[in-house]
C-alpha cells in the first residue's frame, strides 16, 4: 500500500474530524427514523397489480359506486353443519347474519342465498350457502372495517359455522401475513448473518459493524416509507425489499469499505490516513455501486402499477441510505476503533492460538490464470449452461394474484377453495360490461344477443334477460331488473373456460371489439380483462425501463473504466446471469415441481408483474458486484498496464469478497423466502438463485474469459470518448488519486505505457489508455 501523503480528502475530513459527533448525529437519526416509521405497514396495501389509468379500472370504480352489489368484496360462507341450508332453523340464521352485516357501518349492497334464492349463492350439496357485501372506502379503510366486524362474524352461530372471505379478506390476510412473515424472517437472517460475517471478517468487532449499517438503512428507509403513504399508496410487499436489501447491500458495502481499511492498517498506514485511501478507493466503488442499484430499481418508476412503484421507493431509499450510512457512520467508527477493529478474533479459538494466515487470495488468482488460459472452453462453455437453465422461461405464461397466494390453512383462501370446488359457475370469472350513456332496453337486448354468439361465451347475464347460445330463455326476473341503475347497466359475460385463461383474455379483446359497434358507452373489467390491461401496461412501458437501466449503466461504468467495451460487456452478462433465476420462475412456481418441498400451490401461471421487479433488482445486485470487479481491475491496469494480471489481481482482491457476500445475501433472501406467501416465496428465492449465479459463475468464470477474449482491446476508447472520460470520469485507482493530491508539489503519477512499462507522467496527468 503506498502511503497518503499526509492529505485526506473533504468528506474524509467531514466524517472523521469529529467522529463521536458523526455517530452521535447517526444516533439521533435513528432514534428519529424509528418513531418516524412506527405504524408503516399498517398504511400500506397489499393491491396495487392493477394499471390505475386502464379501462378495466375505470369500469371496475363506475360499477362499485353504480352497483355495490354486484362487485362484492366480503363474502361470508355460511355452513350448515351436514344439514341443508334451506332448513328453517339455518335460513333463519342465515336472514339473521344478513341483517346484522346490513347495519354494519361502511357496509353495503348485502345479499344472500336466502333473500334472492340465487342458485349461485348455494352449493350444489346444498349445505353452504353465502352472504355476500361491499365494504366501501380505500383499501385501509376497508382493512379496518373488516378487523372490526370479522369477529363478531366469524364462527359459530347457532345451527352454522361462518367462515369469512372475499378480496376484502384475502389483502387483509395478505397483509398480515406479510408483516409475520418479514418479523420471522428478521429474526432468522441477522444471527445467522452474524455468524457468517463473524466467519468471513474473523473479529467480532468487525461484523458487527455492517449490521449497523444494515439497521440505520433499513429504519431510515420505514420513515421514508411513512411519509410516502401520506402521499400516495405503497405496497405492504415492499418491506421485504428493504430487509433484505437493506441488509445485503450494507453488508456489501461494509465488506468492501472494512476490507480495504484493515489492507491499509495492515500496510502501516494509521487509522486516518488508511481510511483516506479507503474512501477514495472503495468509497468510490461504493458510490458507483449504489448509483447502479439505484437506477436499476428506479426503472420501475415508469410503470403505473404502485405495486412495482413501492419497490422503487423503497429501493432508492434503502441503497442510498445504506451508501451514505457506509460512507459516513462506519469510518467514523473505524477511526474511532483503529486497530481494534480486529479485536475479539473469535477464529483464533479454531487456530488454537497460531497466528492467522493472511487472505493473499491465492485460490482465486490461480482460479482466474485457468479461466483466462482456456477462455474460449469456459466462455463458450458458460454461456450455453446458462441459457439451458433459462429455456424453461420461453414457456412462460402470466395471471394476477388470487388467494392460491396464501397458505392452505389460510381463512379466505379455504373459503375461495370451497366456492371453486362446490358452488356452480367459475367464481369471479365473468367478464363485466359496464353500458352507459343511457342505453335503451332494445339496445342492450340487441346487443347482449350479439355478445352471447362469441365462440368463447357460455352465458350472457344481462338485465334484458338471460342468453344461452344466442337464445333467449327465459325473460328478465328481479336479478336482472336490478341490474340496471339510472343510465347505466350491468352485463355479465360468462366464459366457457377457466377465469384468466387465454380463451378468457381472447373474449376481452372481442367484446371490445364489439363495444365499438354498440350504440351507447360500453367499458369492460373482470378478472381477464385486468390481466388483458396489465399485460398491455407492462409491455407498453417496458422498453422505456429497459432503456433506462441499459443506458444509465453504461455510461455509469464508461464514467468509471473509460472503456467502451467494457459497460457493453456489463450489460450483456449481468442479463445473462439472470437466465437462471427466470428458467427457475417457470420449472419451479408455474409448473410446480419442488411445490411440496417448498409449500405452495402452482397455479400454473406467474404474476404479471413480479418478473419485471425481479428482473430490476437482480440486475442491480449483478451490477453491485460487478463494480466491485471492475473497480479492482481497473485499479491494477492503471497502475501496472497489464491486462491479464489485471484480471487476475482484481479477482483475487475481490472474489472472496464478492462470494461471501452473495452468501450473506443469498441467506437473507432465503429467509425472506421462507414466507408464507408465493410471491414472496419467489422473490427470496429467486434473487437468492440469481445473486449466487453471478457471483460463483458469472464472476468467476464468465468475465474473467470474455475480458480475457477481448484482450487489450477491451480498454480502447475512441478518442473524443476518452477526452470525455478524462474530464468527467470518476477515477478510482489509489495512485491517480494520490497523483491528483501531490500534484501541486511538483510530483507525478506511475502509470505504465503502451508496452505496459511503468514511467513517470507529468504531474496532474491521468492514467494512460493501453490501445
Amino acid at each position: 500500500m503506498s502511503a497518503d501523503n499526509g492529505r485526506t480528502g473533504g468528506w474524509t475530513r467531514l466524517v472523521t474530524a469529529r467522529p463521536r459527533l458523526s455517530l452521535l448525529v447517526a444516533l439521533v437519526f435513528t432514534a428519529l427514523a424509528v418513531f418516524a416509521g412506527s405504524g408503516v405497514a399498517d398504511r400500506m396495501g397489499s393491491g396495487g397489480f392493477e394499471a390505475p389509468d386502464a379501462e378495466s379500472t375505470a369500469a371496475t370504480e363506475a360499477l362499485d359506486r353504480r352497483f355495490p352489489a354486484s362487485g362484492p368484496n366480503l363474502l361470508l360462507l355460511v355452513d350448515a353443519s351436514g344439514t341443508s341450508v334451506d332448513d328453517p332453523a339455518v335460513a333463519a340464521e342465515g336472514r339473521k347474519l344478513a341483517e346484522r352485516l346490513s347495519g354494519e357501518k361502511s357496509v353495503t349492497g348485502v345479499t344472500s342465498y336466502w333473500a334472492t334464492r340465487s342458485p349461485g349463492l348455494r352449493a350444489e350439496d346444498g349445505r353452504q350457502a353465502l352472504i355476500t357485501a361491499r365494504i366501501e372506502g380505500d383499501e385501509n379503510t376497508v382493512n379496518r372495517t373488516l378487523e372490526r366486524i370479522a369477529p363478531g362474524l366469524r364462527g359459530e352461530h347457532g345451527p352454522v359455522e361462518v367462515s369469512i372471505g372475499g378480496r376484502a379478506a384475502l389483502q387483509n390476510e395478505l397483509q398480515t401475513t406479510v408483516q409475520e412473515d418479514l418479523l420471522r424472517a428478521e429474526l432468522i437472517a441477522l444471527p445467522v448473518t452474524l455468524v457468517l460475517l463473524i466467519i468471513v471478517f474473523g473479529s467480532a468487532v468487525a461484523a458487527l459493524l455492517p449490521l449497523l449499517i444494515g439497521v440505520v438503512a433499513i429504519l431510515g428507509t420505514n420513515a421514508v416509507l411513512r411519509g410516502l403513504t401520506e402521499l400516495t399508496d405503497v405496497s405492504v410487499f415492499a418491506q421485504n425489499l428493504t430487509t433484505a436489501l437493506g441488509l445485503g447491500l450494507a453488508i456489501d458495502y461494509a465488506l468492501f469499505i472494512v476490507r480495504r481499511y484493515r489492507e491499509e492498517l495492515a500496510g502501516g498506514a494509521g487509522p486516518r490516513p488508511a481510511m483516506g485511501t479507503t474512501l477514495r478507493t472503495a468509497g468510490r466503488t461504493v458510490l458507483f455501486s449504489a448509483l447502479t442499484v439505484a437506477v436499476s430499481l428506479a426503472a420501475m418508476l415508469v410503470f403505473p402499477q404502485y405495486f412495482l412503484r413501492s419497490f422503487a421507493y423503497a429501493g432508492i431509499a434503502v441503497v442510498l441510505l445504506a451508501a451514505l450510512a457506509a460512507l459516513s457512520v462506519l469510518p467514523a467508527a473505524l477511526v474511532l476503533l483503529g486497530h481494534r477493529v480486529n479485536a475479539l478474533d473469535l477464529r483464533r479459538l479454531l487456530r488454537r492460538g497460531r497466528p492467522a494466515a493472511p487472505d493473499t487470495g491465492a485460490g482465486w488468482a490461480r482460479t482466474g490464470r485457468l479461466v483466462m488460459r482456456r477462455a474460449p472452453f469456459f466462455a463458450i462453455g458458460t454461456t450455453a449452461v446458462l441459457l439451458l437453465l433459462g429455456a424453461p422461461f420461453a414457456g412462460a405464461t402470466f395471471g394476477t394474484v388470487d388467494d392460491r397466494q396464501l397458505h392452505a390453512t389460510a381463512e379466505s383462501r379455504v373459503v375461495q377453495d370451497h366456492l371453486r370446488d362446490g358452488f356452480p359457475g367459475t367464481p369471479g370469472g365473468a367478464v363485466e360490461v359496464l353500458a352507459e350513456g343511457g342505453p335503451s332496453a332494445r339496445e342492450l337486448d340487441e346487443y347482449s344477443a350479439r355478445i352471447s354468439r362469441l365462440p368463447d361465451v357460455l352465458r350472457v347475464d344481462g338485465p334484458t334477460g338471460q342468453y344461452a347460445d344466442g337464445e333467449r330463455v327465459r325473460e328478465p326476473g328481479p336479478a336482472e331488473a336490478a341490474r340496471t341503475a339510472g343510465s347505466a347497466a350491468q352485463i355479465s359475460v360468462l366464459p366457457r373456460g377457466e377465469a384468466v385463461d387465454t380463451a378468457s383474455q381472447e373474449l376481452v379483446r372481442e367484446v371490445r371489439a364489439e363495444n365499438g359497434k354498440a350504440p351507447f358507452d360500453a367499458s369492460v373489467t373482470g378478472t381477464a380483462a385486468v390481466l388483458v390491461d396489465t399485460k398491455d401496461a407492462i409491455a407498453d412501458r417496458l422498453p422505456w425501463a429497459l432503456a433506462i437501466i441499459v443506458l444509465t449503466t453504461l455510461l455509469l461504468v464508461f464514467l468509471l473504466t473509460g472503456s467502451v467495451l467494457i459497460p457493453v460487456q456489463a450489460v450483456v452478462l449481468n442479463a445473462l446471469s439472470l437466465t437462471a433465476m427466470f428458467g427457475a420462475l417457470v420449472w419451479v412456481f408455474q409448473e410446480g415441481h419442488l411445490s411440496g418441498l417448498l409449500n405452495f400451490t402452482a397455479t400454473g401461471d406467474m404474476e404479471t408483474t413480479l418478473p419485471v421487479l425481479m428482473f430490476c433488482v437482480a440486475f442491480g445486485l449483478s451490477m453491485d458486484y460487478g463494480v466491485f470487479l471492475l473497480s479492482r481491475i481497473k485499479e491494477e491496469h492503471d497502475r501496472s498496464g497489464d491486462h491479464r494480471g489485471a484480471v487476475v489481481f482484481g479477482l483475487s482482491r475481490t472474489g472472496g469478497l464478492i462470494t461471501a457476500a452473495a452468501l450473506i445475501l443469498a441467506v437473507v433472501m432465503i429467509a425472506i423466502g421462507a414466507s408464507r406467501v408465493t410471491n414472496t416465496k419467489m422473490l427470496g428465492f429467486g434473487i437468492a438463485l440469481a445473486v449466487l449465479m453471478d457471483a460463483m459463475v458469472v464472476r468467476t468464470l464468465l468475465v474473467p474469459a470474455v475480458m480475457a477474449l477481448t484482450g487489450k482491446a477491451t480498454w480502447w476508447a475512441p478518442g473524443p470518448l476518452r477526452r470525455l472520460h478524462a474530464r468527467f470520469g470518476l477515477s478510482e485507482g489509489e495512485s491517480a488519486a494520490a497523483a491528483g493530491e501531490v500534484a501541486g508539489d511538483g510530483g507525478g503519477e506511475a502509470v505504465p505505457d503502451a508496452r505496459g512499462t511503468a514511467r513517470r507522467a507529468p504531474a496532474g496527468a491521468g492514467p494512460s489508455r493501453t490501445p
